[in-house]
């Protein structure tokens, strides 16, 4: 069998006392493509942070065999103070885990890297803007690119579809899935219809973990897993609606 990236093993986690994973078991290969889903407080983005090394976990062992270096982040939330001086291009630049100090001369090489990842991305044209200028779509188009201006070997991503507009949002999958053929992905998303074409499995969390190896759940499934989500599926697929329940 492959090494994994990752492998996290009977993980405990929390904040301020209150446990918010129990017992987590996970896995991350190279190639992987895993959608998270669970509700609000479930525990999705304590997992990330765990595997992040943004905190610690109380229990359990987590075995890293990439480096920090190797995973790229785009969280939920980017906040910048909309005075500081630094463009577009400076803060993808400054995803370049090769360490570029922003103060010395830039070289032809990494300035090819930052144009070509801003047009994967689709805001080249904003290249020399102050990045306070940005709304909040162009702001995730430019951490997205500053996310994967190195390819990293896992990229992670915390509801990423947040602030951008519908026409980038299938956009943006397109390029995922792209981007999965030299990476492997691991996804929070609150609408597993919209995910399910692009991801390969699924990983339900309320506390605790149930991996599922495909990219298609039952509600059944969803009741058994204790993972009171909303699916809603679009086009020829006819849209289902999942109501809560309740973990024991």
């Amino acid at each position: 069998m492959d090494q994994p990236l990752i492998s996290l093993s009977n993980i405990d986690a929390g904040y301020n006392g209150k446990t918010a994973l129990k017992g987590v078991n996970f896995e991350i290969f190279k190639g992987d493509f895993i959608g998270v889903i669970g509700p609000n407080g479930g525990g999705k983005t304590t997992l990330l942070r765990v595997i992040l090394e943004l905190i610690k976990p109380s229990k359990g062992k987590i075995k890293r065999y990439i480096e920090k270096s190797d995973i790229g982040y785009l969280p939920q939330v980017n906040q910048f103070d909309d005075k500081f001086p630094i463009t577009v291009s400076d803060v993808v630049l400054s995803g370049m885990t090769k360490g570029i100090n922003l103060k010395r001369k830039r070289n032809a090489s990494a300035e090819k890297r930052v144009e070509e990842t801003l047009n994967r991305v689709g805001v080249d044209a904003l290249k020399n803007r102050p990045i306070g200028e940005l709304s909040g779509g162009e702001l995730q188009r430019t951490m997205l690119a500053r996310a994967i201006i190195s390819v990293p070997e896992l990229l992670v991503l915390d509801e990423p579809n947040t602030y951008v507009d519908n026409r980038f949002e299938q956009e943006l999958y397109r390029i995922l899935k792209e981007l999965n053929e030299t990476m492997a992905i691991l996804l929070v998303s609150h609408d597993v219809g919209t995910i399910s074409p692009y991801i390969k499995t699924i990983a339900c969390i309320n506390k605790s973990l149930h991996y599922h190896p495909s990219n298609e759940i039952s509600i059944d499934q969803l009741k058994v897993y204790n993972c009171p989500i909303e699916m809603v599926t679009h086009g020829t697929v006819p849209h289902r609606v999942i109501g809560e329940h309740k973990s024991d």
